[in-house]
This record gives structure tokens, C-alpha cells and sequence, in this order.
């Protein structure tokens, strides 16, 4: 599974894995991929480089990268505070009443929500790469599209590679047109944030509109016949995550969960702006379905949607509430049947790749 893009980054396999967890991440760096962290969730400057210490010491000296959630345009002087007091207290009552209908605890006293994230907020971002751009990392991803300028700038001063992912092509101009190095085009299918044109459409779209800038296809790949397929389509690697959730390496803090996730099926999911206010794709739950009902008030814009709802997604979790309990997750879902172990992923992602370029072979008439 080699292109142009995996021989110049020094990996063996055209496979790059977004996970939240350091276990995973080196692991797919270790199997020939590279695993790529999402920062999102740290808040503290100092979690964050013990986390990045131990990728550095578990990948086996194999490349890996880091994944913010950054705005394009620099906004400076805002901080959480800030931003918590434009929630209306009509929302916050609501989260409330929707908790005391599922009956889930408050936390205990002194215990602090483990699912603040901020990480959208510019500071924290920034603050998150100045303690990034300080190890080797060979890829700098941006969640929200292109970074600022100047960030891009501090990343190739480092000989570090900065992707942004694109539900359109239109967006995907504007990312080559900020100086970006790789797209990432997320389709429809995705877990996460994502646009609304279906990867097999947008693949191709995207390809054509920004080269010869390296594309990744991203969006309801989990098998070596869906990565083959988008290699067909022009792209020069795979972005993977959803397939990440239930290996064994990933920590989910959550038997619950982990079942429901092993339990769905593709049509498992909705595309809800419950958990940040953008569109993110999710296992579907009652607490999707309460959001996106129209007699309630609607989701508030990021980033006031995900400080609204931090402590209660905490205490969901915390309490493994199993009609609430969720997480974002792609339509991919449906072939996450079992827990495996990273490599164990990757050995079945290569067959799968050699059986469909061993049948468009026979199909070409070459032996």
C-alpha cells in the first residue's frame, strides 16, 4: 500500500490513523501507518506532552502526527469564560431536564468533568502547538479546515506536513490556496464532523481540484477493498478512524459503550449537532434524538454547544447511561463486529487491498 505521499514520509503502508488515544496512535505508527493524536481534549499543556513523550517512546521510532481543531481566523481576547456566559439559561435547563428524565447522577463531589473540550478555543490550540511544534511530528492535521497562516508558517519551519480536511472541493481550494500541504477529503460517511457530499463523489472532486497536492480519502473506509478503491479514485492514502474505536489498544473507559458500538449497524448513526454544535456524525441515542427533536431548542454553534455540554457527556459516560451513551463514530460502524488488536487491523486491511488489486489484474487481463 505505497504512493508517492507514504515513500515520502517513510511509512510502509498509505494509512493514516486519527485516534484520541496515545495506545493507538503509536501502534499504528509501529504497524507501518502513521497514527496521528487528536488534541481536542487537552485542555493542560503538560497532559498533552506526557502523552506525546510516550507516543515518542512506543512508536519505535516510526512517524507520527498530531490533530487540532483550530479556526482559520485568529480571534485573540476571547476566553472560556467568555464564551460560557453567551449560553442561554433555556438551554441549560434543558440539559438538565433531559438528565433527571434518564435518571443520571450528578458527579461525585470534587470529581470534574472528564469531557471538557475546549480545544477549539484558539488559545488552548495555540497553546497546544507550542508544546507540539517542541517533538518530531511528521504531520500537523487541522479538524476545522485550513490553520492560520502563521501556524502553517511555524509547521514548515519544522519540516512539518499540515493536512486539512474538506467536505467539498470548493473548501478544498481554499486549503490549497492557504498553503497546506495535504488534503484530507472527508466524506459524508465519516464519524466526526463532515460535509454532505458521500466519499465516492467527493474523492474524486477534491483530487482534481487541487492538483498535484496529495489527497487522503476519508469517510466509511475499513477494509483493504475500500482503501484500493480509493487509491482508484486519485487519493494517495486513507485517513482512518471510526475502525480505531474498538481495538484493543483504545481505551474507551466504557464497557458499555464499546458494546453498543460492537452491537451497530451502519444505519446505526446521525449526522447531529448534539455534541458541538457542528455537525458531527454519532451512534444515534436518545440523546441525539432529544437535540435534533424540533420541540426543543436546538444545539447552540461551536463552540457554546460543547461547553454546554462537557459536564453532562461526563456524567453519561461516568455512569455508562446506555440510552444516552454515545460517541462519534462513522457509518463504518456496521464491520466493527470485534475487538483486534491495531495489527491485527492492518493484517486484514493488506489482504483485503492485495485480494482487490489481485482481482482488477485478472479483470485487466494481466497475470
Amino acid at each position: 500500500m505505497q504512493t508517492e505521499l507514504s515513500r515520502r514520509l517513510g511509512i510502509e503502508h498509505a494509512v493514516f490513523g486519527f485516534t484520541p488515544f496515545p495506545a493507538v496512535a503509536a501502534a499504528i505508527s509501529r504497524a507501518g501507518g502513521l497514527g496521528v493524536l487528536g488534541a481536542v481534549r487537552y485542555t493542560a499543556p503538560g497532559d498533552l506532552a506526557r502523552d506525546l513523550d510516550w507516543i515518542q517512546d512506543h512508536a519505535d521510532g516510526r512517524p507520527y502526527g498530531l490533530d487540532v481543531v483550530m479556526p482559520a481566523k485568529k480571534v485573540e481576547g476571547v476566553g472560556e469564560a467568555d464564551v460560557e456566559a453567551l449560553i442561554p439559561e433555556g438551554h441549560r435547563q434543558f440539559v438538565e431536564d433531559t438528565l433527571a428524565r434518564h435518571g443520571v447522577p450528578e458527579l461525585a463531589e470534587g470529581e470534574t468533568a472528564g469531557w471538557r473540550i475546549t480545544g477549539w478555543m484558539e488559545q488552548v490550540a495555540r497553546g497546544q502547538l507550542d508544546v507540539a511544534l517542541d517533538y518530531p511530528l511528521a504531520l500537523l492535521a487541522n479538524a476545522l479546515g485550513s490553520p492560520p497562516a502563521d501556524v502553517i508558517a511555524r509547521a514548515h519551519e519544522r519540516d512539518v506536513l499540515v493536512a486539512a480536511l474538506a467536505g467539498s472541493a470548493r473548501h478544498a481550494r481554499k486549503h490549497a490556496d492557504a498553503g497546506i500541504d495535504i488534503v484530507v477529503a472527508q466524506g459524508y460517511e465519516a464519524g466526526g464532523h463532515t460535509g454532505e457530499i458521500a466519499t465516492m463523489v467527493l474523492t474524486p472532486e477534491v483530487t482534481e481540484a487541487v492538483a498535484p497536492l496529495p489527497v487522503l480519502a476519508a469517510g466509511g473506509i475499513g477494509s483493504g477493498e475500500q482503501a484500493a478503491a480509493a487509491l482508484a479514485l486519485g487519493a494517495q492514502g486513507v485517513w482512518l478512524g471510526s475502525v480505531w474505536l474498538t481495538t484493543a489498544e483504545a481505551d474507551l473507559h466504557s464497557p458499555a459503550l464499546t458494546r453498543k458500538l460492537l452491537a451497530a449497524g451502519s444505519g446505526d448513526t446521525v449526522r447531529s449537532r448534539a455534541l458541538t454544535g457542528k455537525p458531527a456524525r454519532q451512534l444515534r441515542t436518545a440523546w441525539t434524538d432529544a437535540w435534533d427533536d424540533p420541540a426543543g431548542p436546538g444545539p447552540l454553534p461551536m463552540p457554546l454547544q460543547g461547553l454546554l455540554v462537557a459536564d453532562a457527556v461526563s456524567r453519561i459516560q461516568r455512569y455508562e447511561v446506555e440510552p444516552l451513551l454515545g460517541t462519534p463514530v462513522g457509518q463504518i460502524v456496521g464491520r466493527m463486529t470485534s475487538e483486534r488488536g491495531v495489527q491485527e487491523v492492518f493484517d486484514d486491511l493488506t489482504r483485503g487491498f492485495e485480494r482487490a488489486v489481485a482481482r482488477l489484474d485478472r479483470i485487466a487481463g494481466r497475470p
